[in-house]
C-alpha cells in the first residue's frame, strides 16, 4: 500500500499569523454590526425569507434555500442572546434585532481569508504563501461589505473553497475513496445550495480532472514504452496532476456527481414541506423561469454591470447610501431625501473591492496565463507521477498556475453568455483566485532578495488602499469632500 503524505509540523509564528488574521477579519465585522437598523440591499429577501422559515410563511425565492436557513438559524440563536436589543425593527415580519440576522454572516465571513489560506498552503506546502494570501484575502473590501448584512455570496464562497480545499486534502490521502473526498462532494452541493453558480467551483474540479487525463493521453502517445507511468507500489506521486487522474472514475462520479445531487436534494425537502406548492423539480423549473424574465441594463437596476467590467471594476454596487445632517444626528434608515452638500455628512455602504487589491490581482492573472502560454509545451509533463523539473518553475509551481487559473475561468467565463442583470459580486469566486494568484508573485518575490521590495511595496499599498477606503466598507459618516475624494470614476457613484 503507498504511503500517506506526512502532515508538515506546525510553527508558533505560522498559527499566530493566521490567528491574526482571523482576529482583525472578525473584528473588522462585527465592529458597529447593528450599525443601520433597517434591511441593506437584499436584506429586503434575505433576511425576510429566512424569517418566514421560522413563523411559517410561504413565500417563493428565486434561490435554493440553504442561506436563508443558515441566517434563520442564526435569526433563532441571537434571539437567545442579550446582544444588540438596542436596534430592534420589524421589516422582517417579526420584531428582530438587526445583530441577530446578521451575526452568522459576520462570522462565516470571518473563516474566509483562513480557508484561502489553508488551500495556498495545500496548493504549495509553503507557510509564507499561506499567510500573504490569507492576509490580503482579509484586506478585501467587497467580502467584508457582504459579510456584514444578511446576504448569500459569503456562504456561496466558503463553501466552494472548503470543496477545493478537502479535495487537496484528499490527494494526500493513500486512499482512493477517503472522507475528504466525500466531503468534498458534499461542500460543493452547499455552494450550489446557495446560488446555482455555486456549482461553477464544481465545474473547476471537472475541468482539471478533464485537463489531467488530456495530459496523460499525451503523454501515453509521446511514450513508446509506458514504463514512466510506472511508480514503486510503497511511495505516493510527487505530482498532483498525476494523483487527481488516478481518482477512480467510479469514485469521482460518486462523491462529484452522486453525492452533491444527493445532498442537494436533501437539503430542499425542508422549503419543499413548508412550501408546498411547488414540488423539487418544479420549484427549479420555476426559479429557471424567474431568472430568464430577468431583464438587464439600468431600467432594471442602475447597478447592473457586464462580466467583463468586473476585471477592472467598473461598477461596484452601493448597498446603502443615505444623507444626515450631521455626524451627531440620528442615522437615516433608507427614507431621507437630504443631497450631499457641505456641512452634512453620508453614510455610504459600497460592495467596492479594494481597488489597488482589485487591479494588481487583475495583472497578476495576466502574469499566470504568459507561465501557462511560455510553459504549454511541458505541461503535459504534469500528469508524469513524479514530475520532472523542465523550466525554471519546479513542477509544483506549474501546478499551482494551472489550479489558480482554471479555478478562476471557472468562476468566470459562464457568466459570458448570461443574459440577465448581474453585479460585481458575482465575481466573488474569480477574485478569490485572483488574490491567490497575487499573492504567489508576492510570495516568490519575498524569497528573491533583488525583488523582495517590489513584494513588500505591494503588500503595503494594498494595506493602505484597505484603509482609506475603509469608511465606505462599514458606512462611517463622511463629508462632501471626504466622499468624493473615494470615489475615483464616476461609474463608482
Amino acid at each position: 500500500m503507498r504511503k500517506t503524505e506526512q502532515p508538515i509540523k506546525p510553527i508558533a509564528w505560522f498559527r499566530l499569523g493566521l490567528l491574526g488574521i482571523f482576529l482583525v477579519s472578525l473584528g473588522l465585522r462585527f465592529w458597529g454590526l447593528e450599525r443601520f437598523n433597517t434591511l441593506v440591499f437584499d436584506e429586503v429577501y434575505y433576511a425576510k425569507f429566512a424569517n418566514n422559515y421560522l413563523t411559517g410563511t410561504n413565500f417563493f425565492d428565486g434561490h435554493p434555500p440553504l442561506s436563508k436557513y443558515l441566517i434563520a438559524i442564526g435569526i433563532w440563536i441571537g434571539n437567545q442572546i442579550p446582544i444588540g436589543r438596542d436596534t430592534v425593527n420589524s421589516l422582517t415580519g417579526s420584531t428582530l434585532s438587526t445583530w441577530s440576522y446578521r451575526w452568522l454572516n459576520a462570522l462565516t465571513g470571518s473563516f474566509i481569508p483562513l480557508v484561502i489560506a489553508a488551500i495556498a498552503f495545500q496548493l504549495s506546502r509553503r507557510r509564507s504563501y499561506a499567510l500573504v494570501a490569507g492576509s490580503l484575502a482579509a484586506m478585501d473590501g467587497l467580502f467584508l461589505v457582504e459579510s456584514r448584512y444578511a446576504l448569500n455570496n459569503v456562504y456561496l464562497v466558503l463553501f466552494g473553497l472548503l470543496g477545493q480545499w478537502c479535495l487537496l486534502l484528499s490527494l494526500r490521502s493513500s486512499k482512493r475513496l477517503n472522507f475528504s473526498l466525500v466531503l468534498s462532494g458534499v461542500f460543493f452541493a452547499a455552494s450550489a445550495s446557495i446560488k446555482w453558480n455555486g456549482l461553477w467551483f464544481l465545474a473547476s474540479i471537472y475541468l482539471l480532472w478533464g485537463i489531467g487525463w488530456s495530459f496523460r493521453v499525451l503523454n501515453w502517445f509521446r511514450q513508446s514504452s509506458k514504463g514512466s507511468e510506472q511508480i514503486p507500489t510503497n511511495s505516493l506521486p510527487t505530482s498532483s496532476v498525476y494523483r487527481l487522474t488516478q481518482i477512480n472514475l467510479l469514485y469521482f462520479l460518486l462523491c462529484f456527481a452522486a453525492i452533491p445531487a444527493l445532498v442537494y436534494w436533501l437539503i430542499w425537502l425542508p422549503h419543499i414541506h413548508l412550501n408546498p406548492e411547488f414540488d423539487f423539480l418544479e420549484v427549479q423549473r420555476q426559479i429557471l423561469v424567474y431568472h430568464q424574465r430577468v431583464g438587464s441594463g439600468s431600467n432594471i437596476h442602475p447597478y447592473c454591470s457586464t462580466w467583463y467590467s468586473w476585471i477592472p471594476m467598473l461598477r461596484p454596487v452601493a448597498y446603502f447610501y443615505q444623507v444626515a445632517e450631521s455626524v451627531n444626528a440620528p442615522i437615516p434608515s433608507g427614507n431621507s431625501a437630504l443631497v450631499l452638500e457641505p456641512g452634512r455628512v453620508v453614510y455610504d455602504v459600497h460592495a467596492l473591492g479594494n481597488p489597488f487589491l482589485w487591479w494588481f490581482s487583475s495583472i497578476a492573472i495576466a502574469f499566470l496565463v504568459w507561465i501557462l502560454l511560455e510553459h504549454w509545451k511541458i505541461l503535459p509533463s504534469l500528469a508524469i507521477p513524479n514530475a520532472p523539473r523542465l523550466s525554471f518553475l519546479p513542477p509544483q509551481e506549474l501546478w499551482i498556475v494551472l489550479f489558480l487559473l482554471i479555478s478562476y475561468v471557472a468562476n468566470l467565463l459562464p457568466w459570458v453568455p448570461v443574459s440577465r442583470c448581474v453585479f460585481l459580486y458575482h465575481y466573488m469566486g474569480s477574485s478569490v483566485y485572483a488574490g491567490m494568484g497575487l499573492a504567489w508573485l508576492v510570495d516568490r518575490w519575498f524569497r528573491t532578495r533583488e525583488f523582495r521590495a517590489i513584494g513588500i511595496g505591494v503588500m503595503v499599498i494594498c494595506a493602505i488602499s484597505f484603509i482609506f477606503w475603509m469608511p465606505i466598507y462599514l458606512g462611517l459618516p463622511l463629508t462632501l469632500d471626504e466622499y468624493k475624494l473615494r470615489m475615483w470614476f464616476r461609474s463608482w457613484v
